[in-house]
């Protein structure tokens, strides 16, 4: 899983450098109902501002729990409500769990951390062409060099295989650095941490968590293995992605249970928190001594050029100068943030249920820390500001590209919104509006600042101007046979070309721009999850990838369409029957007053340059059947005209209009509907409400090159039901999107909207104004 360092957390709002000024005295007890008051109110504006379904909270002053709650829904559907007993899952907030149960062994004398790991693994045996061998200290401060991810357990293996197999998977690699010589964040690493454990006491390492650490802290209701009944305490939680798919989180376990299967509720974290306060000392006696947790909270290897880094599974840092002990979770659905100043014994435990949600844990459990010492120290609450939605006239005003130097980004406007997405990759961020300006802030990053200079941006004191955003040129050859989709459907990487350079989109979120290394070897950026792992291409005979090594995992292409083929689905039923069952059934019943009266005009009759391809003519459909009787295309009057103004504007650059559809029969959009697997149900209109094509106030549609003739190829094609066909998919090559977005641009600018899962599909703004209309081909032609 994702560690949450991985993330643009850019900054935090709340400025409380008056703060460390002084010392602050830990007996002075924080007194929670005014934190509260003000935290609460500002969590639940966050949770609805971001559409998270739910986000549980507890701060712990010493051995007393300030206040722990909860806003939102574990199950949005039922509408059940999130408690502080919520169980959810915290990813990597496992690792210091892990950590502490070696410390424990380390203390009785039967584990050395400075040891080679092969005293305990014998077998363990990843390529290491340096001199220095690996330990487990090296391992639980992420400078072993061992990979990320192993080739058997890791983020993206849903295969359940055992904690014995993911390590031993491991031979399989070589290590990413030296050991020591770099910090390199690795699941697998604390993966083998928590074997040699279970190996060496001869014990599950579930069951040895639970009995040596879990138990003993009373965390009765956190688990590594949830049994069935726990298992109905986890909030659902959904996926998302850039191109604005959403779905149900996976919930299978982990090969590598040590480094981020811990199942956990905020109440139980807070135990966690009184345990680690009271110096390693239980409900029942002492766990852990004193001076081993000091020891785990000293960063480890330190680099003199900076002040953070990891201790033994603890990342250390600071809030305004006080010491900061912490680690993220980011597992799918779920987002964690655990946070802990031991020498003032305050401490915060955030879970949200949502993906990659890591800006806004950190940013909670960060002003909640902020609050509590502002409480203790006597001074006044820092006032807490959610950002809001940029003004409609501040979006208008920004260009779609800066410059500064060789850094550049970029803008997108969608439906009113902006994000912004760096030259470097990494994410793309919605941007707000806060009291002091513009910034970043999003499910993953938060606080990076855009001030207005003129026409000028100043993002880090640079200044950035705008500059014209060029055709793409064609993608090389070399690399049209890496270019896709690879891995399982929960978790697809891409492989994109972006700015004349070729790019992963991994983990659905992290956008990277590659290195050639040589024709079928790239490496990932030297910043990131992935720092220092390559990405391996393997060729079929035409010169196709048909598999990446991606950092040692293996990820074969998805099976798409190719340039040219029509996407196809089996029908859920016959569709000679759906056909007889549509034409015998009846549109909803609309009372409107206000229609206007339908006026369907031929586009054919507006431009002789308009072309036409009616799918649903012909039986080049995804049905791969006819449902028209001819070769028409018909719109509501006020959407013909529209169309005919964004005609002659592509024309004056070369382009003209390629029509697929536009007004259909309603008995047509209910065999669509009944025809189409439920899964796929978003790519078709529901009949009982109507679709805007039966109002005569949709139109599908592409581009042709007038020169030429020739259709002009977008990321994916027509009535393609996959994610290539969202209009905001990443994929593909710079000349598709770039295609893509000029016609969506035209479209919008003349009272036409794209619908978000269809590149091709228009909406016109009147479509309310129209009723639904049933009336087939052969009868509007009379």
């Amino acid at each position: 899983m994702r560690h949450v360092r991985s993330f643009l957390i850019i900054g935090l709002t709340v400025s409380l450098g008056f703060l460390f000024l002084a010392p602050i005295p830990v007996a002075s007890q924080v007194q929670g109902d005014d934190v509260r008051a003000a935290l609460l109110p500002w969590i639940e504006r966050e949770l609805k501002a971001k559409d998270i379904p739910s986000i549980s909270i507890a701060l712990v002053d010493d051995q007393r729990v300030v206040f722990a709650a909860s806003v939102g829904h574990a199950d949005s559907a039922k509408k059940t409500a999130a408690t502080p007993d919520t169980l959810y899952r915290v990813g990597s907030v496992s690792k210091p769990f892990t950590a502490l149960l070696l410390m424990i062994f380390v203390e009785l004398g039967l584990i050395d951390l400075d040891a080679p790991v092969q005293k305990y693994l014998p077998d363990f045996n990843p390529t290491n062409k340096y001199d220095k061998k690996i330990t487990l200290r090296q391992m639980l401060s992420h400078r072993s060099g061992v990979v990320r991810e192993g080739p058997v357990g890791n983020y993206f293996d849903d295969t359940l295989p055992t904690l014995a197999d993911t390590v031993k998977s491991l031979n399989k690699t070589e290590l990413v650095f030296e050991p020591e010589s770099t910090q390199s964040y690795s699941n697998m690493a604390m993966s083998v941490a928590g074997y040699v454990l279970a190996h060496t006491q001869k014990e599950p390492f579930a069951k040895l968590m639970q009995r040596k650490l879990l138990d003993p802290i009373g965390m009765k209701n956190s688990t590594f293995v949830p049994s069935a009944e726990q298992r109905l305490q986890i909030p659902k939680a959904p996926m998302w992605t850039y191109h604005g798919r959403e779905f149900a989180a996976p919930t299978w376990d982990f090969g590598m249970l040590p480094a981020g299967n811990l199942y956990s509720s905020v109440n139980d974290q807070a135990k966690f928190l009184k345990f680690l306060f009271a110096g390693g000392k239980g409900p029942n006696g002492q766990i852990l001594k004193k001076e081993t947790l000091e020891q785990m909270w000293k960063i480890q290897f330190p680099d003199k050029t900076k002040k953070s880094g990891f201790g033994l599974g603890f990342f250390i840092g600071d809030v305004d100068g006080t010491r900061m002990i912490r680690h993220g979770g980011a597992v799918y659905g779920f987002s964690t943030e655990f946070a802990a100043l031991p020498d003032q014994k305050l401490g915060v435990i955030v879970c949200a249920s949502k993906d990659v949600a890591n800006a806004v844990t950190t940013r909670i459990a960060t002003t909640a820390l902020r609050m509590m010492l502002a409480k203790r120290a006597g001074l006044p609450l820092p006032k807490l500001e959610n950002s809001t939605p940029l003004d409609a006239e501040v979006v208008r005003s920004l260009a779609p590209r800066y410059k500064f130097k060789d850094k550049t980004i970029d803008f997108y406007e969608r439906d009113g919104r902006l994000w912004i997405l760096p030259h470097r990759g990494g994410g793309k961020y919605e941007v707000r509006q806060m009291s002091d300006g513009l910034l970043a802030d999003d499910l993953h990053g938060f606080g990076l600042k855009i001030g207005r200079d003129g026409k000028n941006l100043v993002i880090n004191k640079e200044t950035y101007a705008p500059v014209a955003v060029p055709k793409p040129k064609p993608t090389p050859t070399k690399w049209q046979g890496l270019i896709g989709e690879y891995g399982p459907d929960f978790n697809v990487t891409y492989i994109l070309e972006k700015d004349g350079k070729l790019h992963t989109l991994i983990e659905w979120i992290f956008l990277y721009p590659l290195k050639e290394i040589s024709e079928d070897v790239y490496q990932f950026p030297d910043y990131g999850l992935y720092l220092g792992d390559k990405i391996i291409f393997k060729r079929d005979k035409n010169g196709v990838a048909i598999e990446i090594d991606a950092a040692s995992m293996l990820f074969k292409r998805r099976s798409l369409p190719k340039a040219g083929e029509t996407f196809k689905i089996d029908p859920v039923r016959p569709v000679d029957e759906l056909r007889k069952l549509a034409l015998q059934a009846k549109p909803p019943i609309e009372k409107n007053a206000f229609f206007r009266k339908p006026d369907l005009v031929d586009l054919e009759t507006l431009d002789k340059a308009i072309k036409l391809d009616v799918r649903y003519a012909s039986a080049n459909n995804f049905l791969g059947t006819p449902f028209y009787t001819s070769s028409k295309a018909f719109l509501q009057r006020p959407a013909a005209e529209a169309l005919l103004k964004v005609h002659k504007e592509l024309a004056e650059q070369g382009y003209g209009l390629l029509i697929h559809d536009a007004y259909r029969p309603w008995y047509v959009t209910k065999m669509f509907w009944d025809a189409t697997p439920d899964k796929l149900h978003h790519f078709v209109a529901d009949p009982q409400q109507g679709s805007r094509h039966n109002r005569g106030c949709a139109v599908d549609l592409t581009l042709y090159d007038l020169k030429t003739g020739k259709t002009i190829e977008m990321p994916g094609g027509y009535d393609e039901m996959t994610d290539r066909s969202y209009a905001d998919y990443l994929g593909g090559t710079g000349l598709q999107r770039w295609h893509r977005d000029l016609l969506r641009r035209a479209m919008e600018k003349h009272g036409f909207r794209v619908y978000y899962a269809e590149w091709w599909h228009f909406d016109y703004r009147d479509w309310r104004l129209y009723p639904i209309l049933n009336t087939r081909f052969e009868d509007l032609k009379q």
